[in-house]
């Protein structure tokens, strides 16, 4: 029987007790070891959770039992795991979250030495080594040590505050779903010259205000309040900080993508995104001479062509955005600065993202185990294809997406992370997405 496979696509991540436990990070933590050559030192950070101490200890355990020496750098957002990675030389970084998930999820995330998510192979040899329990040993007297480091949060504000430059005035609310970036992220704005008014910035690991994930459907509070207080615009974090959703100064919450597309105007040459991005990108990037590569769903494979192509910018359309001149770690306070550096300087969101064209856009979850996932997309490209007669191009990196002859297009994707098929899909009309959803979502269902 084959090794179940531990990690997704942004790490390992799943239900406490029954999936993710400490003997889980106990063992990991060994792994990496392992990896590391039984040496070395390690960042390790977590968020909010309620059970990341749990795991923290486990993880720390596995790591100094096999020769290598922890860092402590206690509740932080994610990007400041890859940022600390940098700054404090170590050789790996690891980041306990479940990220936007509720609260009874957790899970583990680990960086490179440059401040980069593991690849999909490096992940390989860690669940290699996990499965085969080859650990190694030392010595006794050559256990790893453990310490506390609370200077680089400080080195960590400073740092931001060096590269983003907010004409000061502007009035934002910020709410961090009582995540790790609750302490920080409204800070990090006051620094730089923003009014701030909070919300859901107490440190819950319930994340009592609000799902942490930042879509429409969990952020109407925020989106009430930017307007009852007259703001210029709204900030939502994810649970670690490492995604950034903004509300308009009328109370909307952004598109994703031309979110994107308006930052990946400003940086300008090569940008990269993934394969779930919409129109907006290529039409933006034609405008000012540039170019759009089109990777894998994950930060890690948008980080890897980014850095093979020395691309200037690079994101997702769910608000992930890796920032080349600072950190390849996804950050969701940084993005959240850069885009109130835009408003204070340019004006309103609202009228800034118009310059976008409006195409119906749609995201449907159908429900459907690990185990079936398999399953359902072993015969999926051969289900789409007689299911449309105007495919014009199917690509097939990252799940299936058929690109149609009239500009439309559409991703069925298995979810790495989550209990779901992902149909995403952009048309020229509201009928022809209505179609594509439907037929879509009906192949999946009949095939689960």
């Amino acid at each position: 029987m084959a090794n179940k496979k531990l990690f997704g696509t942004s790490g390992i991540r799943g239900k406490i007790g029954s999936e993710v436990t400490s003997e889980l990070a106990l063992k990991i933590g060994k792994s990496l070891a392992k990896y590391l050559n039984n040496t070395g030192k390690v960042v390790i950070g977590y968020d909010t959770r309620t059970t990341n101490r749990m795991l923290e200890q486990a993880i720390t355990a596995g790591l100094i039992e096999h020769g290598v020496d922890v860092i402590k750098i206690a509740m932080v957002p994610t990007p400041l795991v890859g940022y600390a990675t940098i700054k404090l030389g170590a050789d790996a970084g690891i980041m306990l979250t479940a990220s936007h998930n509720p609260s009874e999820y957790n899970g583990i995330k680990l960086w490179n030495a440059n401040g980069m998510a593991y690849t999909p192979e490096q992940e390989e040899k860690i669940e290699e080594i996990y499965y085969n329990e080859d650990f190694g040993k030392v010595e006794w007297d050559k256990i790893g040590i453990i310490s506390h480091n609370d200077e680089i949060k400080k080195q960590y504000i400073d740092d931001l505050l060096d590269i983003v430059d907010i004409k000061p005035g502007l009035k934002v609310v910020i709410d961090c779903a009582c995540g790790a970036g609750s302490e920080l992220s409204p800070v990090l704005f006051r620094k730089a010259g923003c009014e701030v008014i909070t919300l859901n910035s107490q440190v819950d690991g319930f994340f009592p205000g609000r799902n942490p994930e930042p879509n429409i459907a969990n952020l109407s509070s925020l989106m009430k309040a930017v307007v009852a207080t007259e703001s210029d615009l709204g900030i939502a974090h994810d649970g670690d900080a490492d995604r950034m959703i903004t509300v308009d100064e009328n109370g909307k919450v952004s598109d994703f993508d031309k979110l994107l597309a308006l930052v990946s105007k400003k940086f300008g040459g090569t940008v990269v995104t993934t394969v779930d991005a919409g129109l907006c990108m290529d039409e933006a990037m034609e405008e000012v001479g540039g170019k759009v590569l089109r990777t894998k769903v994950g930060d890690v494979n948008v980080a890897e062509v980014m850095i093979e192509e020395n691309a200037s910018f690079g994101g997702e359309p769910s608000g992930t955005w890796l920032h080349q001149d600072f950190c390849m770690c996804p950050d969701g306070i940084l993005s959240g600065l850069r885009m109130a550096e835009i408003v204070s300087k340019e004006g309103k969101l609202s009228e800034l993202l118009a310059q976008f064209t409006d195409y119906p856009h749609m995201r449907e979850k159908v429900i459907c185990s690990k185990e079936q996932k398999i399953a359902v997309m072993e015969n999926m490209e051969e289900l789409l294809k007689n299911a449309f007669d105007d495919i014009k191009e199917i690509n097939t990196i990252d799940g299936i997406r058929l690109s149609f002859e009239d500009g439309s297009w559409v991703l069925v994707r298995p979810s790495g992370t989550e209990d779901y098929v992902r149909v995403t899909l952009e048309a020229k009309t509201q009928e022809k997405a209505e179609f594509i959803r439907d037929t879509c979502v009906k192949i999946i269902k009949e095939n689960i």
